[in-house]
């Protein structure tokens, strides 16, 4: 079945394939099908110098093909991943945006532990033994777990 559609449209059947591949991304989110789709249209365009030799079977083709992906992927997540970093570069990492805020503690810092609340939750500390409503800095995350110190 490849191979008939394969000699049916000739060389042109990997330009409509990277065509296709390029609408598609398009209308999918992500920055991945457009990689996929150079490599078709350059498979294409060796399909247009080589269609009439021997050894240009569709096999040949589609390692080619995956060949080229292979190739544009790697150079496309390079090129996508080098962009400039984000404005908001804490805004998935609550516990990590809280350093160096401070707060009262809720509960006693006993045997290393308590807990402090900030805005609207509550979160466990370690650090040194204080009494509840002390004021602490908060030096450090961990998860969940809150380091502070007296402020």
């Amino acid at each position: 079945m490849i191979a008939r559609i394969a000699l049916e449209l000739g060389p042109w059947s990997w330009w409509i394939l990277g065509l296709l591949l390029l609408a598609a991304e398009l209308m999918l989110p992500g920055v991945f099908l457009v990689w996929i789709g150079f490599a078709a249209l350059a498979t294409g365009s060796l399909s247009l110098l080589l269609w009439d030799t021997a050894f240009w079977v569709w096999e040949v083709q589609l390692i080619v093909f995956a060949l080229h992906s292979v190739f544009a992927v790697l150079i496309g997540r390079r090129f996508v991943s080098s962009g400039a970093e984000s404005d908001e570069p804490l805004l998935n990492k609550r516990s990590e945006s809280l350093v160096g805020r401070t707060a009262v503690l809720e509960q006693p810092i006993a045997q290393g532990r308590g807990r402090v609340r900030l805005d609207d939750t509550t979160w466990s500390v370690e650090g040194p033994d204080l009494p509840a409503g002390t004021r602490v800095r908060i030096v450090a995350s961990s998860g969940r777990l809150l380091t502070v110190e007296p402020a």
